[in-house]
């Protein structure tokens, strides 16, 4: 169509002129003038060749000329009988049977042979006396526009004229349009005798010989709810067809599956898991998985992962159990066949196998190529066989057929029946020689602990911190001495801070026991001193440099307490654990899972080395589909995984007699000059983090993000904090310390004792210089405080005597672990951290077994700051923790970096109350009242 600049000298004609030239461009495109005519048209403006375009779309009459005869002219003339309008499709394919070789290449379609799915397009009429009459739609919006009265031809009486509905084929041809359909022009289909090809007419197809699978599944419902008839011809290929039977196949991973040779080579095997003494065949096993479809068995496999990528709600528990049992579900099958399948058997099967099902290895293999099972997997089809059972007994009831076969485990349900039946603990009796009383829930771990050293297995002691993993430890190794098995000695390796712990609670608890400390610079004189001991203990700083002389030395038993400190399987700790010999393996934790999945890996990868896979495997299995992508099914299924092999119980499950605790989120507002700190320290850092992005990755700028992040929490601790502010500090606002100011004494007047915790060791000096400043006495436990000093630190904050203090100041890192602080009655944490976990242990140091009072916990939160936002990121990280650990399969959550961006974001509004001290009347800090706030006097600088 000419563009309106091409002769842009001719004048621009009247504007009745303008619209009988849109009109007369109509008529021609419609009869397909020649170029000769088009020329001798005058050129249209941009609007008026959208105003052709529309018209032409629209199948529109002309605004002017000779009009045509409304719609409503039957009504006013007797002579003209209605048409009701209804649109007709047909489906047909067509092969060497009918006399079509294929299709030769046309535009967008490529050759097709054998067989062509082809389309029929019809606008049929009906008049209310029964006459009826129908035509082939248009196949270009270029067809001379239909006459809108039509004759029917009736050759048993006269001529009847009959309206057409011309607005509404104009909307069926767009319906057409947007379907996807593509006419075929005649000459390209390949017929036998051309006589056949007059007979078809106009005929469409789609880009795609099997997009008619789909087609059929999603447009023909809607097509037929939209009124259009459907017309299905015999033969065409694409039709549903229903499940007539579910199909499960099991063998040993020999090779063979049910006597047919396995085409191609298995997954390389990795490492093998420890496990109950199986024979070599019960190690590892083969699942096909089919459905029964016209007497051809199907592998079910690759249309379960196909429906798991579109339809999102597979993956997750909630939505997945909504769906109805009795609904029907399309399954893609190869080629492009769509099959029809109740919701019950696939809701059991994808619930007991998402995560083989969505293995990335898998593109690897050829369909119908079996899922690999490992020997403890036959709990997987313990569950799959009840799920199945159950979706037996809805289809009954409902009148569907869900008839399912499993064939070929019968090994398999008595290597699960084994399992159940060892997989119980059995009751014990605490070791003679322990000198405490276990409690009934310790009793049970003790028990465990026995199960998983007489069944050759590793395990994780998960119990909530403060609910004595160390007495459960210690128990055990004194119950294999007493049963003459500790012909070795059991190792512990821990962190530096508990050594003097556990040398003492071995002391108190366990005094039969000869235990040797490998610590100091003359600890290589110990070592040949190691056989003559029953327990030896040694730190992680020391592990990898002693990993030599530790190597040479069988042990019994390894233990790692705070197994949580070697979740990077690539250190140099990590790496020369795997040097070390002990034929049974145990971690002590109570946080497992502290920031991120790959954690649980590499406590597992020392345990059971193979038994979630290698962690390239792992990451692509398991952490990103549930970290990135909330995948709440999948996190469930992990969580059953795992379970047989941690052991973890909650404080308020199992110690009931301990007091209550009670969390206060305690808000401060940064004011003044330091608020004016903090946003010139996150304007500054906001940039450096966005050039950062700009020119690394996310994980490239990890350096630049976390300074930046740590430049801000430090305006919130306190303005002395940040590097290059020292001159101007000292007159800032401290908003901290200010309420510190106020709580301290108010806590000490009342008799409390108090843990004053923080990140910073310096922001711990700086409380330290107020609590000069006020005359409070109290004690430090710091990094800075030499190891053999913490001990005595610990013991005299507990005696609650004259030597005693009521406050202890205690970083996050030296004194956060498995320390027993059980005098304080008050935890204050001065800032908060990324992992709540963290939190969780360092406030467990006073909330644990021995705990006879009730316990308060302070945080201190600069309200608006990246300290709030922290807050949020610490709840979805405690959640992830949760829909793994714990039972809340709806708590995984998605990251992203987003986050970055919240973290970076200005200060809030200021709240009245800022510093949110209560009234006077109010209770205060758990404290009766009756004490006014003191002024602070700023400290000395």
């Amino acid at each position: 169509m000419p563009a309106s600049g091409a002769r842009p000298t001719e004048p621009i004609p009247p504007r009745s002129d303008r619209a009988a030239l849109v009109q007369a461009w109509v008529r021609a495109l419609r009869t397909q003038a020649g170029p000769a005519q088009l020329q001798a048209l005058a050129p249209l403006s941009d609007a008026e060749a959208a105003r052709v375009m529309a018209l032409l779309r629209n199948d529109e009459p002309p605004t002017s000329g000779q009009p045509d005869r409304p719609a409503s002219e039957s009504a006013h003339n007797p002579g003209i009988a209605t048409g009701h309008f209804r649109p007709r499709i047909t489906l047909m394919t067509l092969g060497r049977g009918d006399g079509l070789l294929g299709m030769a290449p046309q535009g967008k379609l490529g050759p097709r042979g054998d067989s062509v799915t082809l389309v029929q397009i019809d606008w049929t009429y009906r008049t209310d006396d029964g006459a009826h009459w129908q035509t082939p739609a248009p196949t270009s919006i270029l067809n001379a526009r239909p006459a809108p009265v039509q004759d029917l031809i009736d050759t048993g009486g006269p001529v009847v004229r009959m309206q057409r509905n011309l607005g509404a084929e104009a909307d069926a041809m767009d319906r057409v349009w947007d379907l996807g359909l593509i006419p075929v022009d005649a000459n390209k289909l390949q017929w036998r005798h051309r006589a056949a090809a007059a007979t078809l007419g106009p005929v469409w197809t789609l880009a795609q010989d099997a997009h008619f699978g789909d087609f059929w599944a999603e447009q023909i419902p809607q097509l037929r709810a939209e009124g259009w008839s459907v017309v299905v011809q015999p033969g065409f290929a694409h039709e549903s067809v229903p499940v007539l039977r579910w199909k499960l196949l099991i063998a040993p991973d020999t090779g063979e599956l049910l006597g047919k040779e396995v085409d191609g080579p298995l997954a390389a095997r990795e490492r093998p898991v420890q496990k109950l003494q199986l024979p070599e065949r019960e190690g590892a096993w083969l699942l096909s998985l089919g459905i029964e479809i016209d007497g051809e068995t199907l592998d079910l496999a690759p249309m379960l992962a196909d429906l798991l990528r579109r339809d999102a709600r597979w993956l997750n528990v909630q939505q997945m159990a909504a769906i109805d049992d009795i609904a029907i579900i399309s399954l893609r099958a190869p080629g492009g066949k769509r099959i029809d399948a109740p919701a019950g058997p696939l809701k059991a099967i994808v619930g007991a196998m998402v995560d083989l099902l969505t293995d990335p290895t898998r593109n690897q293999r050829k369909d119908g190529d079996p899922l690999h099972l490992g020997a403890w997997e036959a709990r997987r089809i313990e569950a799959l066989r009840a799920g199945l059972v159950l979706a037996h007994r809805v289809g009954t009831v409902n009148g569907w057929n869900n008839d399912w076969q499993l064939q070929g485990d019968v090994g398999l349900a008595q290597l699960a029946k084994r399992l159940r039946t060892v997989g119980t603990p059995q009751p014990v009796a605490a070791p003679q020689g322990l000198q405490v009383q276990l409690r009934p829930y310790q009793l049970e771990g003790l028990a465990w602990l026995q199960y998983l050293r007489a069944q050759g297995l590793g395990g994780i002691l998960a119990d909530d911190m403060g609910l004595g993993k160390t007495a459960q430890a210690l128990a055990h190794v004194l119950a294999e001495k007493e049963a003459g098995r500790l012909t070795r000695p059991a190792l512990v390796v821990l962190p530096t801070s508990l050594l003097f712990n556990w040398q003492a609670e071995a002391a108190r608890m366990a005094p039969s026991l000869r235990v040797l400390a490998l610590h100091g610079a003359s600890r290589g004189q110990r070592y040949l001193q190691i056989g003559d001991h029953d327990l030896v203990l040694t730190t992680y700083p020391l592990l990898w440099r002693d990993v030599d002389a530790l190597a040479a030395q069988p042990f019994h038993l390894l233990i790692l307490d705070e197994a949580q400190m070697v979740k990077n399987a690539g250190s140099r700790g990590a790496r020369a654990l795997r040097k070390l010999q002990a034929p049974h393996l145990l971690c002590l934790t109570g946080t497992p899972l502290e920031n991120h999945l790959g954690e649980l890996w590499a406590q597992f990868d020392f345990l059971m080395p193979g038994f979630l896979g290698d962690v390239r495997s792992f990451n692509a299995r398991w952490r990103k589909p549930i970290e990135e992508n909330g995948e709440t099914l999948r996190a469930q299924l992990l969580s059953q995984r795992v379970r047989p092999f941690i052991l973890r119980r909650r404080k308020q499950d199992v110690a009931t007699e301990l007091p209550p605790r009670t969390e206060v989120i305690q808000r401060v507002q940064l004011q003044g000059k330091q608020r004016e700190l903090y946003e010139a320290v996150r304007t500054t850092a906001d940039k450096q983090v966005r050039r950062a992005l700009e020119r690394q990755s996310f994980d490239g700028a990890q350096i630049t993000i976390l300074d930046a992040l740590l430049k801000l929490r430090q305006v919130c601790c306190d303005p002395r904090l940040v590097k290059g502010t020292t001159k101007t500090a000292h007159t800032m606002e401290r908003a901290k310390l200010e309420l510190l100011a106020d709580m301290l004494p108010a806590l000490v007047d009342e008799g409390r004792r108090v843990l004053v915790f923080s990140q910073f060791t310096e922001m711990l000096g700086l409380a330290a210089e107020l609590l000069d400043t006020l005359a409070l006495p109290y004690l430090t436990l710091t990094g800075q405080t030499p190891p053999r000093q913490r001990g005595a630190v610990v013991r005299q904050f507990q005696a609650q005597d004259d030597t005693s203090a009521p406050i202890l100041l205690v970083s996050l890192k030296a004194g956060g672990l498995g320390l027993n602080l059980t005098a304080a009655d008050t935890v204050i944490h001065l800032d908060p951290w990324w992992n709540p976990a963290v939190e969780e242990q360092a406030t467990a140091r006073a909330h644990r077994i021995g705990q006879d009072q009730p316990v308060f916990v302070y945080k201190l939160v600069a309200a608006g700051s990246i300290e709030e936002r922290m807050l949020e990121l610490q709840a979805r990280k405690a959640a992830l923790a949760q829909g793994v650990l714990g039972h809340d399969a709806e708590g995984a959550v998605k990251f992203s970096e987003a986050d970055l961006h919240a973290l970076l974001a200005p200060l809030s509004e200021p709240v009245n109350n800022p510093l949110g001290i209560p009234g006077e009347d109010a209770l205060r800090w758990g404290g009766t009242g009756k004490r006014r706030p003191r002024p602070l006097q700023p400290p000395e600088v």
